[in-house]
Order: structure tokens, then C-alpha cells, then sequence
């Protein structure tokens, strides 16, 4: 009986672990559906805009962002962007991606898009300083924080937050 017990015991504990280690890993990660907590578990070959990644071509993201009608959102393309507009208020951008030789190189939102993200990056959105994003992040690789706001880089997990006051914007790119 007491060995069952510790059997069971130690499959609890192992079924935890392999849980924990599933939350914690870098795995995909859909800017407008899941809810990722856990700034470690951020990588942006792993992020996705609306099923749109980095790498893609430019003929799937054509497809995935203006073909394809988003609930709410008006998609409009201009040069090398896909801006990603909010129907409400169609005052700017809330999101987007770049097409650089034919590939997503670059996926951006912003503040504007907050309501319609989930987890961490919301709430960086909605920050109201450099400071809030570095205890939502972490610490930053490397940065720029003046008067008028901040640039906080985590290169290495390849993302960038621009702090303007009220306006926030991220950048995923491929790590460098």
C-alpha cells in the first residue's frame, strides 16, 4: 500500500514537472488568443499575428491579414506594410507586419491593439512606464531612456518595446 501510495506520489509530481516545463518553454505563441505569462516563454519565431510569423511569405500574409476578414479590423496594405486598423476607430495602426524581399521581417503592435491581445503583452501595452515594462520583461539587453521615453531592446529573445508616455509599441523581429 505504501509503495502505491509513493508511485502515485512521484507521478503527480512528475506530471507537475512536465507541466511546468510545458508553460515555461518557448512554444507558439498567437498575439490575439493565448495567454503567455511568462516573459522567458517569449521568442519571436514562435509569435504569431492573426497565424501570420515571422518568415512567412509575403503571398500567406496577404492571404492571412487582407484576404481573410478579421472581426473588427480593416487591413490595409501601404508599400512594405500590412497595417492592421481597429474599425471602431480607425485612427492609426494597431498592429501590423513588414514584407522585406518577400518575407514578414517585422510584426508590430501598439497600444491601440491592447484589447484585442492576451497575456504579458497586454499589460506592457497598458504600461505607464519604462519601469512597469521592466517588471512585466525583465531587464532589457540594452536600452535608451531619455525625456521623451524609452527604447527597451531583448534582442535576444527579439523584441523590442518603445515607450512613448501613452503611446507603447512592441517590435518582434528574429533574434540577433
Amino acid at each position: 500500500m505504501m509503495q502505491r501510495k509513493w508511485a502515485f506520489t512521484a507521478l503527480v509530481a512528475m506530471m507537475g514537472s512536465l507541466y511546468l516545463a510545458a508553460m515555461v518553454s518557448a512554444g507558439p505563441y498567437e498575439l490575439s488568443k493565448d495567454d503567455l505569462t511568462d516573459p522567458k516563454g517569449i521568442a519571436s519565431p514562435d509569435v504569431s499575428l492573426f497565424g501570420i510569423k515571422l518568415g512567412d511569405d509575403e503571398g500567406k500574409a496577404l492571404e492571412g491579414l487582407v484576404n481573410e476578414k478579421i472581426p473588427g479590423i480593416k487591413a490595409e496594405q501601404e508599400a512594405t506594410f500590412i497595417f492592421l486598423l481597429d474599425q471602431r476607430k480607425p485612427t492609426g495602426p494597431m498592429a501590423g507586419v513588414r514584407v522585406q524581399d518577400g518575407k514578414v521581417d517585422l510584426i508590430f503592435i501598439n497600444n491601440r491593439f491592447a484589447y484585442k491581445t492576451r497575456g504579458i503583452f497586454r499589460n506592457v501595452l497598458n504600461s505607464e512606464s519604462p519601469d512597469d515594462v521592466r517588471k512585466l520583461l525583465g531587464k532589457e539587453d540594452y536600452g535608451d531612456e531619455n525625456v521623451m521615453g524609452a527604447i527597451l531592446a531583448y534582442d535576444k529573445q527579439g523584441f523590442q518595446v518603445n515607450y512613448l508616455g501613452k503611446d507603447v509599441n512592441v517590435e518582434f523581429s528574429l533574434p540577433h
